[in-house]
């Protein structure tokens, strides 16, 4: 209870300053000059910026150690072969085994009609020639694929090979069945 009358008499003693509206001459310097003295504390601490600093540098270390272990071409891989659309991403590596399985299936009929016969061997000739042709061009891209693994240009050029080479194989071999479908048709009618 002392507290309170120490209050209250408090109150009473100064009451006709407290009533006053307006602060005494000098307080709002005086308050001007505290704010300024705390805003000097608090507009460059060192050792806050030192620290985050070394953070960021930490960061960008470890992406860069992430991305250097996580590479495509990692391992220190100085020759091009192997450097597929699978070492970009796992999308392209779905796109390039679809290509490549649709292209060995091209390939297995195309054996299968010369195990039949249907192939001359300058036919057979001609389609070596044209792999051949393809092989070297692959060969390209993917030198060009290892320099640049993030050029979208490289990698459409990429698939439009995957594209091409199937086209070509379909178009040889729907060819060659629509032959070997006239041989059977026309030895049928001379039968």
């Amino acid at each position: 209870m002392k507290e309170k009358d120490y209050i209250e008499e408090l109150i009473r003693e100064n009451l006709d300053g407290l009533n006053d509206f307006e602060p005494a001459d000098g307080h709002f310097e005086r308050f001007e000059e505290k704010l300024k003295a705390q805003s000097k504390k608090k507009k460059l601490n060192f050792s806050i910026v030192w620290k985050v600093a070394a953070i960021v540098i930490f960061v960008v270390l470890a992406a860069n150690q992430a991305y250097i272990y996580f590479a495509p071409g990692k391992a220190g891989k100085t020759e091009n072969t192997g450097f597929t659309l699978a070492s970009v991403s796992q999308e392209y590596g779905e796109v390039e085994f679809y290509y490549n399985t649709a292209i060995n299936t091209g390939l297995s009929q195309w054996n299968n009609m010369k195990e039949d016969g249907l192939i001359s061997a300058t036919e057979q000739e001609a389609m070596n020639a044209e792999l051949a042709e393809f092989e070297a061009r692959f060969k390209t891209l993917q030198a060009d694929l290892a320099a640049n693994p993030n050029d979208e240009r490289v990698i459409n050029a990429m698939i439009e090979y995957y594209k091409a080479k199937l086209d070509i194989i379909n178009m040889i071999v729907n060819k060659l069945e629509e032959v070997k479908q006239q041989k059977i048709t026309s030895h049928e009618n001379n039968i």
